[in-house]
């Protein structure tokens, strides 16, 4: 009797064996496949704002505008699993892992890495820029009911370019931890219905608990300052936010997920 899922061993030597296809990938393909997976994710992201706008404001409780934001967001990780993307914090886990266990390089986890987050954050802009503001999703005519979709977006920027340096790396920690460990789990299954599940429960929590995503805020920051969100602009966004987002999102899933998985599991 076969199972419909892998045991952990298993999914450990399956994710350093996808590290050798992703390191001796053809770079255009990686090119492509980055662009597509931070538009996936800015497409949850988009989801995420619509879909929660305006709930405070009419009373909801913080929780529920929360739940809502988180619970739609993780379409943009389960497109990039089953749909095949390159995501620079999914790539994380292969790529350390696939180095531990000597199916990858030194040089083609930092090739994988630097290709995937500067792709990524080009398709999130496409889809922040062209599909969101020039699609006219978010007005800026204050008037307009769709107007708390604006006020929603700008008020997510303006948030995340506020925080201390040292808050968000730790917020990137702990998002990592969750994003790496729903990939694991998407791996685990043989079924596409296991893999959503697998996805969609540590990708709700991650957003639902207020950590952070360096490729979803390459969506949400900009949206946010195209819309005229105060004290964002690229400098913001690179220093106060990306940064420190993508040095947690690095500790989350290279330290807490492939380290102690690939030491407990594939180490001899």
């Amino acid at each position: 009797m076969s199972s419909s899922f892998k045991s952990p061993v298993d999914v450990a030597k399956a994710i350093s064996a996808t590290a050798g296809s992703k390191n001796s990938a053809n770079v255009v393909n990686v090119i492509l496949l980055s662009f597509l997976a931070g538009a996936y994710i800015a497409f949850g992201g988009l989801l995420a704002v619509v879909a929660s706008a305006g709930m405070l404001k009419a009373g909801a409780p913080i929780g529920l505008e929360k739940f809502v934001f988180g619970a739609v967001f993780p379409v943009g990780l389960i497109i990039v699993v089953l749909a095949g993307s390159e995501l620079f914090t999914g790539n994380i886990l292969f790529m350390s892992i696939g180095v531990l266990d000597g199916t990858a390089s030194i040089g083609g986890l930092a090739k994988n890495w630097v290709l995937s987050w500067v792709f990524n954050f080009i398709g999130a802009l496409f889809v922040a820029y062209v599909l969101t503001v020039m699609g006219g999703i978010t007005p800026t005519d204050t008037a307009a009911p769709a107007y708390a979709i604006s006020a929603k977006a700008i008020a997510v920027a303006e948030a995340k370019v506020t925080m201390p340096f040292s808050v968000v790396v730790i917020k990137g920690i702990g998002c990592n931890w969750l994003v790496c460990l729903a990939v694991w789990l998407a791996n685990a299954s043989d079924d596409i219905i296991g893999k959503i599940v697998g996805i969609w429960f540590p990708i709700m929590a991650f957003v639902c608990i207020g950590f952070e995503h360096s490729v979803a805020n390459m969506f949400f920051i900009p949206l946010g300052m195209f819309l005229g969100a105060e004290g964002v602009n690229w400098g913001t966004i690179l220093i106060n936010n990306l940064i420190p987002v993508t040095i947690g999102n690095i500790i989350g899933g290279a330290v807490f997920v492939a380290c102690i998985y690939w030491y407990t599991f594939l180490k001899e």
